[in-house]
């Protein structure tokens, strides 16, 4: 997947919620009190933890791209928005969310982590209406009269309908955007309308699972007749790793990362989304660590994704010691 000219922005659109995760011995039964261990609150969101991870690996000489956030917020001044913020360095821009100015509560997950069984159990509160398509189009109408440049679209695959004349749009207006998509939720009906439109897809093995297949490149060559528009098809496959797809051949790579020394795993949540930001650095950096781009996008993704299960949190994330 050649990718010239150069990609200089980087969109992620999606949903971004904040954390509040009460780690507990067991689950309460009902009616009951219960005695917490710890409270963590935390933002969360697949593509704002992608781009949390991203904004920490350099991009290369002559491939400096810019990183925004397009999502919906409540007020600019609220307290959430405010948090959201502070969880993200300054190279990524947030200036072209949707603020909804008469709202003041982010959208929210209450996640009681039970000791005892390894449990989450998620409760969300969302009372954000949801992006529009006329506000997506001037969002990207501004993006675009700001430095120019060659634009990239990551929609996390949610609100069907808008996505896909979203995405569509995109591809009139711009010919020469590129968009990717991830097809994760398993009740979330209508996901393989989003991917149709996307040039990279990236697939979750609970998405496959459910769908009926045992292996990630069993889903990938069922799928790729239904994605003419796509390039590179990905899935991640938990432990067993993850595979990736290259439609022009139909060359399909399996691979897992090399476990690192003192190996355990501390926290999986977000690791699909980690997984997918070191696809993404791969992609737009065009690396090439000797077996060509799409093994180098599946290694860059295994690589983080290990690293990231073995700690709480998308701090210290590195492509050190890949190759």
């Amino acid at each position: 997947m050649d990718i010239s000219p150069p990609v200089r922005k980087l969109i992620m659109v999606g949903a971004c919620y904040v954390d509040t995760i009460l780690s507990v011995p067991q689950f309460p039964q009902e009616d009951h009190k219960l005695r917490a261990r710890s409270l963590d609150r935390r933002r969360g969101g697949n593509v704002a933890n992608s781009l949390e991870v991203l904004q920490q690996l350099q991009p290369a000489e002559g491939r400096e791209y810019e990183l925004l956030l397009l999502c919906v917020l409540p007020a600019k001044t609220s307290p959430g928005t405010k948090f959201v913020r502070n969880s993200l360095a300054e190279k990524v821009s947030t200036q072209h969310c949707v603020y909804r100015e008469d709202h003041t509560e982010p959208a929210s997950s209450y996640i009681i982590k039970a000791d005892a069984t390894g449990s989450r159990t998620i409760v969300n509160y969302n009372e954000l209406p949801e992006m529009r398509v006329e506000e997506f189009q001037e969002r990207v109408t501004s993006i675009s009269r700001q430095g120019g440049g060659r634009m990239w679209f990551h929609f996390e695959g949610r609100e069907v309908e808008t996505s896909v004349a979203c995405m569509r749009w995109l591809k009139e207006r711009y010919p020469n955007v590129l968009l990717s998509a991830e097809v994760e939720k398993p009740n979330r009906e209508g996901l393989e309308l989003i991917s149709a439109e996307a040039d990279v897809v990236f697939f979750s093995k609970s998405w496959a699972e459910t769908k009926g297949y045992q292996a990630a490149e069993e889903l990938l060559r069922s799928q790729a007749p239904a994605l003419p528009k796509a390039s590179l098809l990905f899935c991640t496959w938990g432990a067993d790793g993850a595979a990736v797809l290259r439609l022009r051949d139909g060359h399909c790579v399996t691979g897992k990362a090399k476990l690192l020394e003192g190996f355990r795993v501390v926290d999986s949540v977000g690791a699909g989304d980690t997984f997918i930001a070191g696809a993404l650095y791969a992609l737009l950096n065009q690396l090439d660590l000797g077996g060509g781009l799409a093994e180098s996008a599946l290694a860059a993704g295994n690589h983080l994704a290990v690293q990231k299960v073995m700690q709480e949190g998308f701090g210290g994330l590195s492509l050190e010691g890949l190759g």
